[in-house]
């Protein structure tokens, strides 16, 4: 697995729950305390690991912290620049769900080697949609709904998602958008940061 998806693991803990959290579960899958390198690729069964220690540790679900990991990848400060990458996708939440289909191209060219799922989005009538999660690792959608959540919240929309694995083994992310317009969301500007206003860390 790419060394991104296990970093951002990592930093996921050491962000919300401390570095002797991190230091325990480095020590249970038998890694260095400094941990992975992003643009490094890892055997799967080390990804494996690291996920197993981290939901048992934290006494949580796997598919429940893969979700919270997604919704850390929008929400922390410390990855700004993966919510400026998707805010670029539309100006509303729905404008946003269109675009899913080329985010896979999009993080590509930042990140030639990182295969994401393929992204395959259906319906918009009356606000509901239906998000295919093709790829190898289906565990990935967990994520994505993550993600989702928190840019509805970002967008000051109000949706409701629903992942279902289905018999062909491509979970679907069922997402109704009830109001587009819920509350006021979280201030944006395509405009990077001034000098005397500097972007959070990534």
């Amino acid at each position: 697995m790419h060394g991104l998806v296990n970093r951002s693991i990592q930093c996921f803990v050491q962000d919300n729950y401390g570095q002797p959290v991190w230091v325990e579960i480095a020590r249970q899958i038998e890694i260095e305390v400094s941990g992975f390198e992003s643009m490094l690729t890892y055997e799967d069964s080390l990804s494996n690991a690291l996920i197993e220690a981290t939901s048992g540790l934290l006494d949580k679900p796997e598919d429940m912290l893969l979700e919270d990991v997604g919704t850390y990848l929008v929400s922390h400060p410390n990855t700004e620049a993966i919510r400026r990458l998707l805010r670029f996708g539309g100006q509303t939440f729905s404008e946003f769900l269109l675009s899913l289909d080329d985010l896979p191209d999009r993080v590509r060219l930042a990140v030639p080697d990182l295969l994401l799922p393929n992204l395959e989005l259906l319906g918009g009538e009356d606000g509901q949609f239906e998000l295919r999660v093709g790829g190898p690792e289906p565990r990935y959608a967990c994520v994505l709904v993550g993600i989702l959540r928190a840019m509805a919240d970002d967008f000051g929309a109000l949706a409701f998602l629903e992942l279902e694995n289905t018999s062909d083994k491509v979970p679907i992310i069922r997402i109704s958008l009830l109001d587009s317009a819920f509350s006021e969301g979280r201030s944006f500007s395509l405009a990077r940061p001034t000098a005397n206003a500097p972007e959070p860390q990534s």
